[in-house]
């Protein structure tokens, strides 16, 4: 049985939920998101609390069961209080420039890298070489932040490159000397 799958999401104050057949709507004030349900999955809400259901046994129906109620519990947490990853870039002369709608990566290449920001995201620069994403939808936040990241992924010798704010990268040593 999934553990997942059957836990009771209590839904917040000021935040609406709503069921019209496989569509999930979720309100709150910072925004609306929707979800598609995968057939045999089913969401009952009944007195603040969500409930995902399943109609069988059958190995997809039970795997889509607790990852609906994971992305239905995503869909809570982004409408009430939204979701952050904060990169930073090390490296002499790497900084973040945000332009707009644009942001503009100077990561060590012959040509600066722009970057549009996707609807829905905020990117706010905290310094020249850090850079907070910001948004009510998880899975545009982890993507864009990974979008950012692997523009240069952090290497492990000297530890230049994009990483994110808490990540840790494992350092080698370098050759020695003859």
């Amino acid at each position: 049985m999934s553990r997942i799958g059957m836990r009771h999401l209590v839904i917040p104050e000021g935040v609406t939920v709503e069921v019209n057949g496989n569509e999930v709507t979720v309100k709150g004030p910072k925004g609306s998101l929707g979800l598609t349900l995968v057939k045999n999955i089913t969401v009952q809400v009944e007195d603040g609390v969500v409930q995902v259901l399943r109609s069988n046994d059958e190995l997809k129906t039970k795997a889509m069961h607790g990852t609906t109620n994971a992305n239905l519990k995503n869909l809570i947490e982004g409408v009430t209080h939204g979701f952050r990853k904060e990169l930073e870039i090390i490296g002499v002369g790497y900084r973040f420039n945000v332009r707009g709608k644009t942001l503009v990566i100077n990561a060590g290449y012959s040509h600066p890298v722009e970057l549009t920001i996707p609807e829905g995201l905020t990117v706010s620069q905290t310094s020249n070489t850090e850079i907070t994403v910001e948004g009510i939808d998880k899975v545009k936040v982890g993507e864009f932040a990974a979008n950012i990241r692997k523009v240069r992924g952090p290497e492990p010798y000297k530890g230049k490159g994009i990483r994110y704010k808490d990540e840790y990268v494992p350092r080698k040593e370098g050759k020695k000397a003859a």
